[in-house]
């Protein structure tokens, strides 16, 4: 646990910390890939059964990115003030409220699998595959919830290069479990769908081992003592005041992206598909800003903690510039070879045309988007939820949806691709305009403090006299 990000050259340490946080999230975004990839192989049911899981899923992993983005806030802020007893309190809390909400989590989830799925439209016949799958990757949870909180407690001490690591190796333990598993090798059964999840849940054993034994042998963050219950109450409602806002955000998008699909749905198969491989490549484009956004929690936490808040200034400024460098590029470069980008997913010419509308019109705002990751995260990590949420709702919810149905009606497809260009574009300015007033209005509170000093002292031998 040191003090690692408020002293040096502001943008090399946002770039040394960036880095690997690239390959962590190319890890992440690969791991759904392969099982996707092997349970496609299994048939259309196991693939249908395994769709039907993402919704669950994906409410974990939002509560999962939850609680780690109020974990790494209140313990980054902590280490800027150079509390190291208070750190070693608020992350050893942050991992008992994930193992309690787990708890909570798999007796629900081992208890509705049936009628949880039912109601989410599965068939009579996908029922059977789907509580295979689901058994066994409820039992796994406590690997999925308890690595993201500590390997966010890691980074919020300044080190982005573990967690990665961590991610990368989980992913190639999934890789080759995957096929070992569903199809079975020697002496090894084939699982099928079991065989799917088992793997998961082994590659995700894999992280909470090793990030709990580095936040206690190697940070020194974990702390064996009984707290008081009211200080231990206290820190779960300082984790979830945070936590909540931060996970019903993580919710919004892909919910909101439900509606957008159904909505393309009406335009056929090609134009779905077309959709898809556009999303796909958009996922990887924006690598570089989620990884530069993830690594601004622990660096805006320690230094606003240290009270260095010209530096947190500094920073995003940096950070805003790259989002717009990085647009620029990304958008000169899909709109001259989408066509030819999409022809590696789907020979289809429909299909290409489609893909290749979508990545000329929405990467005017990658942008705009990457200064949105970046001021949500700047804003959780000051302990500031509200404007992340507001952030995300006016985006999706209140210009994306209803300009999308908009546009649909006027102009078609492209009509939909344009209400989610101009809704990246509106909310980034705010984002932008919103942020820089928060650092600037702190900034001068402090100059004046400063300020102040030598009337108080002068005053003060005044009196004495």
């Amino acid at each position: 646990m040191k003090l690692q990000l408020t002293e040096g050259r502001v943008g090399p340490l946002l770039l040394k910390l960036t880095l690997p946080m690239v390959w962590g999230v190319f890890a992440v975004i690969g791991f759904n890939i392969v099982d996707t990839y092997f349970v496609g192989q299994l048939g259309t049911n196991e693939l249908a059964a395994m769709s039907f899981t993402f919704p669950i899923v994906m409410v974990l992993g939002s509560v999962s990115m939850g609680l780690g983005t109020g974990a790494a806030s209140i313990i980054a802020r902590a280490i800027g003030e150079g509390d190291r007893h208070k750190v070693k309190r608020l992350t050893t809390d942050s991992l008992t409220l994930s193992l309690l909400i787990v708890g909570i989590f798999v007796i629900l989830g081992l208890t509705t699998i049936d009628p949880v799925f039912t109601a989410l439209g599965a068939k009579a016949e996908i029922i059977p595959l789907i509580r295979e799958y689901m058994q066994t990757w409820y039992l796994g949870v406590i690997f999925i919830v308890v690595p993201m909180v500590g390997n966010n407690a890691i980074r919020a001490a300044g080190n982005t290069l573990i967690p990665s690591v961590i991610m990368i190796v989980a992913g190639v333990v999934n890789a080759v479990l995957d096929p070992i598993l569903i199809f079975g090798v020697g002496k090894i059964p084939a699982m099928g769908l079991q065989g799917a999840a088992l793997a998961t849940v082994i590659g995700r054993a894999t992280t909470l081992i090793a990030s709990l034994l580095f936040l206690h042998y190697r940070e020194r963050m974990i702390s064996w003592s009984f707290p008081s219950f009211n200080l231990l109450l206290r820190n779960w409602q300082s984790i979830l005041y945070i936590g909540i806002p931060a996970a019903t955000t993580n919710m919004i998008t892909p919910i909101s992206i439900t509606f957008i699909t159904s909505l393309v749905a009406n335009y056929g198969i090609a134009t779905v598909a077309g959709f898809g491989i556009a999303s796909k490549v958009e996922s990887f484009s924006i690598i570089a800003p989620m990884a530069l956004s993830a690594s601004f929690s622990p660096f805006v936490g320690q230094n606003w903690g240290a009270k260095k808040y010209e530096r947190v200034y500094l920073g995003l400024r940096l950070g805003f510039q790259f989002c717009l460098l990085w647009g620029v590029v990304l958008a000169i470069a899909l709109g001259v070879g989408g066509s030819l980008i999409a022809s590696i997913f789907d020979p289809n010419p429909e299909v290409i045309e489609i893909a290749a509308k979508y990545l000329l019109i929405v990467p005017i705002s990658y942008g705009a988007s990457g200064i949105i990751l970046i001021s949500s995260a700047t804003f959780n990590a000051l302990g500031k939820p509200l404007p992340s949420v507001v952030m995300t709702m006016t985006r999706m919810l209140f210009l994306y949806v209803p300009l999308a149905y908009l546009g649909s009606w006027l102009f078609g497809v492209n009509g939909i691709f344009a209400a989610a260009c101009f809704a990246n574009l509106a909310v980034g300015i705010g984002a932008y305009i919103w942020n820089q007033k928060t650092c600037s209005l702190k900034m001068t509170a402090q100059q004046e403090r400063v300020e102040n000093i030598p009337e108080v002292v002068t005053s003060f031998h005044g009196s004495q006299k």
